[in-house]
């Protein structure tokens, strides 16, 4: 990268468009790239044999090694879960007639949208013993006394149901590129539907169902909100709330150590991302636009009764939860079943009127969340253009380091900020740490990936005709990327943005590291909340949190039909 920075300045080539190449590789590299190369200087001061050795010394302890091992084993259950889950449901609203299958994608990856905490608060609601299923026929014998989600049967199940759309993603791509023609032939040779899908369709789909398993592995390494909740008071530790537990018990003492835990998290991670890019890059399904995708098997005297079961795991995964979370936040205190004579708004109106943590917190996540939507896209749309029109070797390496941030475990990146903003800062003595800009830089350095992915993905789908008009017109760069590109991206921009600002605004895997008094957010005032004990301020928080969501999403499928295809996860 130096070098062709060297080569640009000799040619005199440095112009418009090279000072704002220059200005977001600082951008980049400061952000996503020096934090993480802080968090290897730290373990690697004294060299690398020495860095390696005090690795292992620290993972010889018996809490890290438990960590390390509940970790892989939870990880690798609920990948499995996932498997199964995403990529049955993919298979049957790809390969059959049922019906509402838009309503049914967006139930099945609406566990995607909602935080972590939140999830792991919903099935809590749903399966403890106050919850409004005990009262069903029958249910009275079922409840339990305890909660059973607590430890590690709850933390493998939830995870295992939240990461699940990212196998469905990854499979309903992969048979939508399916050519017909193949299964077509399979049942012209008297291949029965399930002969031609296990015969046929299995086969190709091994590479798809695998990368999506690496990484919904990935995701589960990283995950802190189901952990924290499910794991931390069940007594089933992991690297992430192990991590979380000695810097909030011993703070920056503890720096090196919790430095050396990150890394160990940030390997397990790396290994199953260069996994998944090494199956991607060789086992790849092409598309074959001209044969089409299959319409599917009709189910004939099966239609109902596929239609009943899709449906009703559909509504357990994603609807009775969330129906349960509500439940929970419309009762006056904790222990009490919801009822018509207990059924109360109070807590829904406390916590937005009443509760001082809560109300900082919607502040701080609204004022973050808005931050870094609008700083996001602003960086994203110029340097999607370099990678996309443009071509430059540069923004591309750009793009590729803007990765690092998002898909590394967010409370890898939380150490990292620690590390390089808890030394003032050079030439003004101010120290970042504590700070509502530390929470800022992180969730810029986070989010960056996922906004550019979304910017680039359209960019490459757009008529350049205009641009290249407008150029042969003698308009200069930076004033065609502003009169002509970005009007034309405009949609896309817009979804990019409420994107980042659903991402943002709920967020805790990195905040539960770098939260102060007075700069909490959503995510950490639910964690707090619930481990306080006020389980019912803590889901009222989570409805007004759902809701939010709810209408985000709802704001971003308007925008569905003016987007290029594959832009956002649930379209058609």
């Amino acid at each position: 990268m130096a070098q062709a920075a060297a080569t640009w300045v000799r040619r005199g080539r440095i112009g418009a468009e090279g000072w704002l190449l220059a200005a977001l590789g600082l951008y980049v590299l400061g952000l996503c790239v020096w934090p993480l190369l802080r968090l290897l200087a730290t373990v690697f001061a004294d060299g690398v044999p020495e860095g390696i050795s005090f690795i292992g010394s620290v993972w010889a302890s018996d809490a890290a090694r438990t960590a390390t091992y509940n970790t892989i084993e939870a990880s690798l259950w609920a990948t499995l879960l996932s498997v199964l889950l995403g990529g049955a449901v993919a298979c049957a609203l790809a390969l059959t007639d049922l019906r509402f299958k838009a309503v049914l994608a967006f139930l099945l990856i609406l566990p995607l949208l909602i935080p972590p905490q939140i999830s792991a608060l919903a099935w809590l609601s749903m399966i403890g013993p106050q919850s409004p299923l005990w009262m069903l026929p029958g249910g009275e014998a079922l409840q339990p006394r305890g909660n059973p989600l607590l430890g590690r049967a709850g933390v493998i199940l939830v995870m295992g149901i939240e990461h699940a759309p990212m196998v469905f993603l990854a499979m309903r791509a992969a048979l939508r590129a399916l050519p017909a023609d193949l299964i077509d032939a399979a049942r012209a040779g008297g291949s029965r539907p399930m002969g031609a899908v296990g015969g046929v369709v299995v086969p190709l789909m091994l590479p798809a169902l695998a990368a999506g398993g690496l990484l919904a592995f990935v995701s589960a390494i990283g995950n802190f909100g189901v952990p924290a909740l499910l794991g931390i008071p069940g007594r089933y530790p992991v690297l992430s709330t192990l991590i979380y537990q000695r810097l909030s018990g011993f703070g920056p003492t503890a720096l090196a150590e919790v430095s050396a835990l990150a890394l160990i998290l940030a390997v397990i991670a790396l290994a199953g991302i260069t996994a998944q890019m090494l199956l991607l890059r060789r086992y790849a399904v092409t598309s074959d636009s001209i044969a089409g995708a299959h319409r599917g098997f009709a189910l004939g005297r099966w239609f109902w009764p596929a239609s009943a079961g899709i449906w009703a795991l559909m509504l357990l995964i994603a609807v009775l939860p969330l129906m349960a979370l509500a439940g929970a936040a419309l009762v006056p205190s904790v222990g009490v079943r919801l009822r018509l004579e207990t059924l109360t708004f109070g807590n829904l109106a406390y916590v937005v009127t009443g509760l001082g943590s809560a109300q900082r917190a919607f502040t701080n996540s609204l004022l973050l969340a808005g931050s870094a939507a609008a700083l996001t896209m602003a960086v994203s749309v110029p340097l999607a253009w370099l990678i996309v029109s443009r071509r430059s070797r540069l923004a591309r390496a750009l793009n590729a380091a803007a990765d690092a941030p998002y898909v590394l475990p967010g409370i890898v990146l939380s150490i990292a900020m620690i590390l390089t903003f808890l030394p003032p800062l050079p030439g003004l003595g101010i120290s970042l740490y504590n700070t509502f800009w530390i929470l800022l830089l992180a969730y810029l350095a986070r989010f960056l990936a996922l906004g550019l992915r979304l910017v680039v993905t359209a960019l490459a789908q757009l008529d350049r005709a205009a641009e290249e008009a407008a150029q042969m017109a003698g308009a200069g760069p930076l004033f065609r990327l502003r009169t002509v590109v970005l009007p034309m991206m405009a949609p896309a921009v817009g979804a990019g943005a409420l994107l980042v600002f659903l991402g943002a605004f709920s967020e805790l895997t990195v905040s539960a590291l770098l939260w102060s008094r007075g700069n909490e957010t959503l995510g950490v005032v639910i964690f707090s909340l619930y481990d306080e004990g006020n389980s019912t301020a803590a889901a009222a928080v989570s409805v007004w949190v759902l809701i939010v969501v709810l209408v985000l999403s709802f704001a971003i499928s308007l925008l569905a039909r003016r987007l290029p295809r594959g832009v956002l996860p649930w379209q058609t």
